[in-house]
């Protein structure tokens, strides 16, 4: 099966959507259990509750537990501040939030602590930027938010762009006028549905039938992503095994007893990892233990890791080598883990 396919569907009472690609898997949003965590996005009226000395953070009281603020000054306990959810909080940790504001969709993004108008800079012909530029000036006439639209604007007619302006504004508008200074969620953050409208913007086939995951492989793919083994191609393999306080990867050559197996092998685990994390929801710290290889080989195999995760949309540090010869990587906690929520 060639091409892009949506599949908007979901598992059991839980809404889901799924993205195959050439007949592959390559991401899967699922809704998380609102009553034990909120959505990413999520945007409260929290109250400052406790901070941490030599950390510069803050503890605050939102509708759906303790949250952490980190680096904030001048806040005191009892004060109340807009932030907003942005990753999944393991159990008995304070939700990720900032108080740095962003009201997203498909193709605009509206910035109320950055004033100004930008286009992506995927976009590089310069008439398309400045007739997405015209747009903007028009939607956003008089409007005291910054905006940002999205790569997804390139070729879209001005309507649909600014019909996404002016519903972003007009949110902002009413989180940001609020007034009040009671604990409050302001706005709900958007589920998988919605995500996948907002997120997989290029060209692609969209099903939305029930069952729509069976018929398309999905929950054989969720059967083997719920195993720790992971198949490389020529004949290689990972172990992706969480713990409770690290992500290890355990990288094996197989069968392959040449001399460049090493190498071939941590090639392939470059180039799979980013789907393989997504797809399985694991963030923190991630530790590779790779296949054996010369030094000579490290720089190409940390080319081709920056190259695997460039288009992944889960932001990702890559640390860099232990005294041991392990890689080591960080990864927002964006998802929750999918062996969470098939459980």
């Amino acid at each position: 099966m060639k091409g892009r396919t949506i599949i908007l569907d979901t598992l059991g009472d839980t809404e889901a959507a799924a993205l195959v690609v050439d007949g592959q898997l390559e991401d899967l949003l699922i809704d998380v259990d609102v009553d034990d965590a909120p959505r990413v996005g999520t945007i409260y009226r929290a109250i400052a509750d406790r901070p941490v000395k030599g950390q510069g953070g803050m503890f605050l009281k939102t509708p759906d537990g303790s949250a952490f603020l980190r680096q904030i000054r001048g806040l005191a306990p009892g004060q109340p501040i807009l932030v907003q959810v942005t990753g999944y909080a393991e159990e008995g940790k304070a939700i990720p939030v900032t108080a740095k504001l962003l009201f997203k969709s498909r193709y605009a993004i509206v910035t109320p602590d950055a004033p100004g108008l930008n286009v992506s800079r995927s976009i590089r012909d310069e008439p398309e930027r400045d007739r997405l530029l015209e747009i903007a000036h028009d939607a956003m006439a008089g409007a005291a938010h910054g905006l940002i639209l999205r790569s997804s604007c390139a070729g879209v007619e001005a309507e649909p762009v600014a019909e996404d302006i002016e519903a972003m504004l007009s949110l902002a508008d009413t989180v940001m006028s609020d007034d009040s200074t009671e604990m409050e969620t302001l706005s709900e953050g958007d589920g998988p549905h919605v995500l996948a409208w907002r997120e997989w913007a290029e060209k692609a086939g969209v099903v939305t039938d029930p069952g729509g995951f069976e018929t398309y492989g999905v929950l054989d793919a969720l059967d083997a992503l719920a195993q720790e083994h992971v198949s490389l191609p020529g004949g290689a393999s990972m172990y992706v095994e969480p713990t409770r306080a690290l992500v290890a990867v355990d990288v094996n050559t197989g069968n392959d007893a040449s001399l460049a197996a090493g190498i071939k092998a941590n090639m392939a685990c470059a180039r799979a990892l980013p789907r393989v994390l997504r797809l399985k929801g694991l963030g923190g710290q991630i530790t590779l233990d790779l296949a054996p290889m010369p030094k000579k080989d490290r720089r190409p195999f940390e080319t081709a890791l920056r190259a695997a995760f460039r288009n992944d949309d889960v932001e990702t540090a890559l640390v860099g080598w232990t005294p041991l010869g392990h890689y080591e990587l960080q990864r927002k906690r964006m998802r929750a883990p999918l062996a969470a929520i098939l459980s």
